[in-house]
């Protein structure tokens, strides 16, 4: 009965023995991402020019859009179809 007690303070304790990782990047490429991301939501380094679309531009961008409903989704997908992949022999 004791050695079950036991036990189980053991494993309650454990996660209090856990070390957290330690918060911001973790490698230069995840540092220069986030910085890119802070960037570009903080709108710093917005263009003073105001970007528009023509008429033309907006309606070929709309045609473009609802092009993709004009082809239907298949119910299931022929594996078969695939390309073969090859064993790099």
């Amino acid at each position: 009965m004791k050695l079950a007690i036991v036990g189980c303070l053991v494993l309650l304790g454990l996660p209090l023995n856990a070390v957290a990782i330690e918060s911001g990047p973790a490698s230069a490429q995840q540092q220069e991402t986030e910085g890119w991301l802070v960037l570009q939501s903080s709108n710093q380094a917005a263009s003073a020019t105001p970007q528009s679309a023509t008429a033309t531009e907006r309606e070929l961008a709309l045609q473009r859009w609802l092009k993709k409903y004009s082809y239907s989704i298949p119910d299931f997908y022929d594996q078969d179809s695939a390309g073969e992949m090859s064993s790099g022999n």
